[in-house]
């Protein structure tokens, strides 16, 4: 993947990532949708069911697993494809949601984990927002 430009007033890039719960309705604000639900689900785990993905312990359960560290192989790669082409585009945001069942546990982990590691792995200039949109909703 090449490099791109680094940010000015006029081609500045901002990427939104945010979690939310299927079960509280699917977002129509995003250019992408990822349901992670098929990742090991920290709710079936009972010192983990109250805690939620800001926690160590359910991200180690849920990025450390086999499938949340493949995952994450995969998907960083794509998002950086996808962001180049939308600056490539002249677009100036990309919002992309991911989902598990209730919005606390999974996709929240992933999101906390992707917000910590993509400006490295990226190597690109953008501003980044993420934010957990059902996190406090049962």
């Amino acid at each position: 993947m090449k490099p791109l430009l680094s940010s000015t007033a006029k081609n500045s890039f901002t990427l939104v990532l945010f979690s939310f719960g299927f079960k509280h309705g699917v977002p129509v604000d995003a250019q992408l949708l990822f349901d992670v639900r098929f990742l090991p689900n920290p709710y079936w785990e009972e010192e983990l069911r109250q805690m939620s993905g800001h926690d160590e312990a359910v991200s180690a359960y849920v990025v450390g697993s086999r499938a949340g560290q493949e995952f994450l192989d995969l998907l960083k790669p794509l998002l950086g494809f996808v962001i180049q082409e939308s600056r490539g585009a002249l677009k100036t945001e990309l919002r992309v949601g991911l989902g598990c069942t209730g919005g606390r546990h999974r996709s929240v982990a992933i999101v906390e984990s992707l917000g910590v590691d993509l400006p490295q792995t990226l190597q690109q200039d953008l501003q980044l927002s993420v934010f957990h949109r059902d996190i406090d909703k049962t």
